[in-house]
């Protein structure tokens, strides 16, 4: 004689348990978008520092290519000088005209570089 009877889940446990079970998938399913938002998030953040990056390097490459054109003109005009009074007078022109560049410059660059990092810093998490 067999006394043991086939263990029966009741009827109210199984439905806590699906409940359970669906509860459990769709929390994990939550879980897993907001995981995929906030890569996406990242990845948006980390082109518009690479493009905002690349801005400033390409201005800063624009400068140098600048100065060096304003160097290599200057120097041009040094070896046409008819005398040393023209000499003078030429390097005094280049410098004041590149301290103002540089100054400018070196104002655009800090600028774009400051906006970089605050649109970085305020683009919401």
């Amino acid at each position: 004689m067999d006394t043991m009877k086939p263990f029966e889940v009741p009827a109210d446990m199984r439905k806590f348990a699906e409940q359970s079970m669906e509860q459990a998938r769709q929390a994990f399913e939550r879980f897993i978008s907001a995981a995929h938002e906030a890569v996406a998030d990242f990845e948006g953040r980390a082109q518009a520092a690479r493009s905002g990056a690349m801005d400033v390097g390409g201005r800063a490459m624009s400068y140098a290519e600048r100065n060096m054109a304003a160097s290599f003109e200057f120097a041009q005009k040094l070896v046409k000088a008819k005398d040393v009074g023209e000499v003078v007078r030429l390097q005094t022109e280049y410098l004041k005209a590149q301290v103002q560049a540089l100054n400018e410059q070196t104002k655009d660059l800090a600028d774009a570089a400051a906006q970089l990092a605050k649109d970085a810093s305020q683009k919401p998490l």
